[in-house]
């Protein structure tokens, strides 16, 4: 490692002043937990969607997947329809409520959800479908709509990576998709340290989602906490789950998300300038958004042509000698032990996902980067190809 350098990591939260303030305020008002100023984000984070859809704040995106999918009914004997090419998360809600995830292939283009593949997997049992916008970059939301529609299923989007990204010029989480999910996890586009958001256009799977958020309680806790009236009462009307996000880690949500179009151009700007000094090397760039819409940019995934000598593998460790964090997205679930024994599944069955496995790299890509480093980002990979 080059040493008159620091370490350059994979990635960095930018936090401000407001973000600093306001978690003082927080401390100092002695309300910490779930209570005024998540209330507020959730009506901020509704208001950023266009106003028509409800927003559930909650402690991970992971929550919000098992909450939405549990509102949307999905039980044991159901079958979800998924990308095998995304984080375990996804795919371990569908196991939470005893149903079963059905693995499909990425879309060697997009890298996202294969939409012809999605339409030889339904089959009776599909209750639901959970495209992933891998890497900021909405899947194609519109031929995914329409094709569930036409089978009368469900679909919940993985929208983790994808704020504020657009599809067909509608931003994602204002489809008409019944839930859509986005997480607020320390290296996300806009971020709580841990939390997420759950959106929907659908009162009844909003209603559920709030109740089975805090316990399975019929009302809010903040409303019974601060009553000016006796409001001890409450009941259990389902067996709920603890996954309220809250007031400190809402009070840096309401300021990263003013920031989130900001936030976005200058991760667009530090991708074009990869794209400018990657462009002669044996790589695949990442594939841009489609005509007209937005890229969110969590990610910028390049993939080593199959000419180049050095392995992935490799790579990476010549990027970390040179003092620059990588990352790998994903080890496809079809690889990991529990989903791979489960189902069968086998690499030959997902063969764009493979392949771009063996091939991938993630590059630095966060707000806090200037021009030089990502500079210093190529002339590490220049070094580390040869």
């Amino acid at each position: 490692m080059n040493s008159n350098l620091p370490f350059l990591p994979f990635a960095l939260p930018e936090i401000g002043e407001e973000e600093i303030a306001e978690v003082v305020a927080v401390l100092r008002s002695g309300w910490v937990t779930t209570g005024p100023k998540a209330k507020s984000f959730e009506s901020d984070f509704a208001t950023f969607m266009g106003g028509n859809v409800e927003a559930i704040a909650v402690n991970s995106a992971t929550a919000g997947l098992h909450l939405g999918l549990e509102a949307l009914g999905v039980g044991p004997g159901d079958s979800v329809i998924t990308t095998t090419h995304t984080f375990t998360a996804t795919a371990e809600v569908i196991r939470y409520l005893g149903a079963d995830p059905i693995f499909v292939d990425l879309d060697p283009v997009t890298l996202c959800i294969d939409v012809d593949a999605v339409a030889r997997a339904i089959t009776p049992r599909t209750k639901a479908i959970i495209p992933v916008h891998f890497a900021g970059r909405a899947a194609d939301m519109t031929r995914l709509l329409a094709l569930a529609r036409q089978h009368g299923v469900m679909v919940m989007e993985d929208a983790a990576h994808a704020l504020p990204a657009t599809s067909d010029g509608q931003l994602i989480g204002s489809l008409d998709s019944d839930i859509t999910v986005f997480s607020f996890y320390a290296n996300k586009t806009i971020t709580t340290g841990e939390g997420g958001m759950l959106v929907t256009r659908n009162p009844a799977l909003a209603k559920r989602a709030r109740v089975m958020r805090l316990h399975g309680i019929n009302r809010d806790a903040f409303d019974r906490f601060t009553s000016k009236a006796p409001s001890w009462y409450y009941e259990i009307v389902a067996p709920g789950y603890k996954y309220n996000l809250t007031d400190l880690a809402a009070s840096l949500g309401i300021h990263q998300l003013k920031k989130a179009h900001a936030f976005q151009k200058k991760r667009a700007w530090l991708a074009s300038l990869y794209d400018q000094r990657l462009s002669s090397l044996p790589l695949i760039l990442p594939p841009h958004a489609a005509s007209g819409d937005l890229h969110a940019w969590h990610l910028y995934v390049i993939r080593l042509c199959d000419d180049v000598s050095v392995s992935r593998d490799v790579f990476i460790e010549r990027m970390y000698e040179q003092g620059i964090g990588c990352s790998v997205h994903y080890i496809p679930l079809h690889l990991h032990p529990y989903w791979r024994d489960a189902y069968k599944l086998t690499p030959d069955m997902f063969p764009a996902s493979q392949a771009v496995y063996e091939r991938a790299v993630s590059l630095p890509l966060y707000t806090r980067m200037s021009e030089s480093d990502v500079d210093r980002v190529v002339s590490a990979v220049v070094r580390a190809l040869h």
